[in-house]
């Protein structure tokens, strides 16, 4: 049996092995699919594997089995490429058969030319997506999934930094001598062109980043959603099932690393080669081409073994809630749950100047999550308003400091005019180059969003300052944001907490609005903040971590009974108050209800945990109209 090096250091030859022993039956791709799936079953086994959010490129091996933790940023077209080929000696007349799969170039030794004629030959299609790392990833999620890791890298190996340097050099060596690389890494690569076949009958769709000279090019942009996020993008390249992954979706993925800088050596011939008489080989522009195929040492190749869509990105739970053993860790976890919260109300409490009412609406809504959509309308969203918070301080900026520490993914989106009118919110289509630019918000599902209005200052809103001012506020009613397809929109529904700290009332949409009351005014607001989280014990920190992200995943339910019970209530109440009581209120108190019985880990409503909410609620209103009395207007 092969030993953990074989499978890790080098799975090309494990599927050489199974193909070889299968021969061109398609059952040899079921099996490979198989063996990995059994060996990364294996005790821990996902922790050997190298982790490309975790190791620099030029730290892993070429072709070794790598995992990278992403969102689909975007889309591309799918790729032709042969999944089986045969290639033939022209003096011995020998023939070999090869597979293309989880491959960029086709295998070809220096005496062998591919047979294109073969009857042996498939054509088969693969999906390429774009990945880029979780945006607003936090520092603490990234920290634990690298103190997990048990892989093996070293800068001392062969394929050191010395082979990050050299993919430049080989690239540019490749100019001076392209038949010396073509005889080394290709074989005849360059006959499947002259032989009238597809583009991409081999196995990289054609490319683009040397085909504009070094000295001139732009830098590549990696089009990362948020401003100032480092990490690799890739080019995700998936075999099966690829209906089942869409823009946005978060996953993690288990494959092949493809870094060959030959690669843009087979992009440049193919421009250089091409007749201009000649229709396909002229459909891609240069910027469709540069971006669709950049050079492998900046954007790597991963070949899909296995993938699957993340239920979190919280590496202190068990991935999937469902198997036996996460259970045990869930039903353990639940009975220390009520001094746990406590402990996190006394904490939100601290760092919201000692008002615990806007503490226990700040859990709501940190535990709120979209769980399912009544036509438009999605059920379950919760944003907060928390008004009253102090102009131009750094109050917000420790807020969402402490949010940060709290959840797997954050942003904090500071509403200042100069950012409503220059910032690009909107993904859109940017046909010239066919590909998809990020925006703001492009964000993984369950990302925190914290819009600072306190920085906005009186000034003018631009086109774009209006058009970005009505994104915020439909991804705040409606969960969607709308990309922009030049010709039409298209909505992407999303599932962000919407957090919005002002002075007064918001001028973005809200679900609920909490107007902070400080008991306390510290006279120095960092030095407090800074001291919160000193305080709290990492131990403690990671039990919070687990309660937020948790109590999210729980299904919910409200038995007949106490629904008959709630709707009685609420006709009693609109009888006592006709005016005040509306349906919004009763579906707020519902979600308030939900959110409680959610955060006390009971899975149903109870009668008292209705009452609470009935109170929560009163004692936020009053406060609302106490703040409107004294300042004789609406907040």
């Amino acid at each position: 049996m092969p030993c953990v090096a074989d499978w890790l250091n080098s799975p090309l030859s494990i599927v050489q092995g199974i193909f070889a022993q299968n021969g061109p039956s398609p059952d040899w791709e079921k099996k490979v699919t198989e063996y990995f799936t059994e060996k990364l079953k294996e005790n821990n086994a996902t922790n050997w594997v190298p982790s490309l959010n975790d190791v620099p490129l030029h730290y892993l091996k070429p072709n070794s089995l790598v995992k990278f933790r992403c969102m689909v940023q975007d889309t591309f077209d799918p790729e032709f490429y042969m999944g089986v080929y045969e290639t033939i000696d022209p003096n011995t007349k020998t023939r070999v058969l090869h597979f293309g799969k989880f491959r960029d170039v086709a295998e070809c030794g220096p005496q062998q030319e591919i047979d294109l004629n073969s009857s042996q030959m498939v054509t088969s299609e693969r999906q390429t997506f774009y990945c880029v790392p979780v945006p607003g990833e936090s520092a603490w999620v990234k920290e634990a999934y690298i103190s997990a890791s048990q892989a093996r890298v070293s800068p001392s190996t062969s394929y050191t930094p010395s082979r990050h340097k050299r993919s430049y050099e080989e690239d540019e060596d490749m100019e001076l001598h392209p038949s010396k690389q073509k005889e080394q890494h290709m074989g005849n690569i360059g006959d499947i062109h002259g032989c009238g076949e597809p583009k991409r009958l081999e196995t990289e769709a054609s490319a683009g980043h040397q085909l504009i000279s070094p000295n001139c090019s732009p830098p590549l942009d990696l089009n990362f959603p948020l401003p100032g996020e480092k990490g690799p993008a890739c080019l995700v390249k998936v075999y099966e099932r690829w209906d089942n992954f869409k823009v946005n979706d978060t996953l993690e993925v288990y494959g092949i690393l493809s870094v060959d800088p030959v690669l843009s050596l087979v992009n440049n011939e193919e421009r250089e080669n091409s007749s201009p008489l000649d229709p396909m080989e002229c459909m891609d522009t240069v910027e469709e081409q540069r971006v669709h195929s950049p050079p492998a040492s900046l954007v790597p190749r991963i070949h899909v073994i296995l993938a699957q869509k993340l239920q979190h990105i919280n590496p202190l739970l068990p991935a999937c809630l469902n198997e036996e053993e996460s259970k045990s860790f869930v039903s353990s976890f639940m009975m220390e749950l009520s001094p746990l919260r406590a402990e996190l109300l006394g904490f939100l409490t601290h760092a919201l100047l000692g008002d615990s009412l806007a503490a226990e609406y700040l859990i709501l809504h940190l535990i709120s999550t979209v769980y399912a959509r009544r036509d438009v309308l999605p059920l379950g969203k919760f944003t907060v308003n928390l008004s009253g918070c102090p102009r131009n301080s750094i109050f917000t900026e420790h807020i969402y400091r402490i949010i940060q520490q709290l959840v797997p993914a954050s942003y904090r989106l500071q509403m200042t005019i100069e950012n409503m009118n220059h910032s690009r919110f909107i993904p859109h289509k940017d046909y010239t180059a066919n590909r998809l630019v990020s925006g703001v918000l492009q964000l993984a599902s369950n990302t925190s969003l914290v819009i600072d209005e306190t920085l906005l200052e009186q000034g003018q809103l631009d086109t774009t300052g209006v058009h970005n001012v009505t994104a915020l506020g439909n991804l705040i009613t409606w969960q969607k944001v709308d990309y922009d397809f030049s010709y039409h929109q298209m909505e992407f529904p999303c599932n962000i907490n919407v957090l919005i700290t002002s002075e007064g009332r918001s001028l973005l949409p809200s679900d609920c609005q909490v107007h902070l009351q400080p008991q306390i005014i510290p006279p120095n607001m960092e030095e407090y903040m800074n001291s919160l989280l000193t305080a709290v014990l990492p131990s403690m920190l990671n039990k919070f971590r687990i309660y937020l992200s948790l109590l999210r995943l729980l299904d919910y339910s409200i038995s007949d009974e106490v629904t008959k019970a709630v709707e009685e209530d609420f006709v009693e109440m609109r009888k006592n108050d006709p005016e005040s009581i509306t349906a919004d209120d009763l579906h707020r108190t519902l979600l308030v209800a939900r959110f409680l019985s959610l955060s006390a880990g009971q899975t149903t409503l109870s009668r008292e945990r209705w009452l609470r909410a009935k109170q929560l609620e009163a004692l936020r209103k009053a406060r609302l109209q106490q703040q409107k009395c004294v300042n004789g207007n609406e907040l």
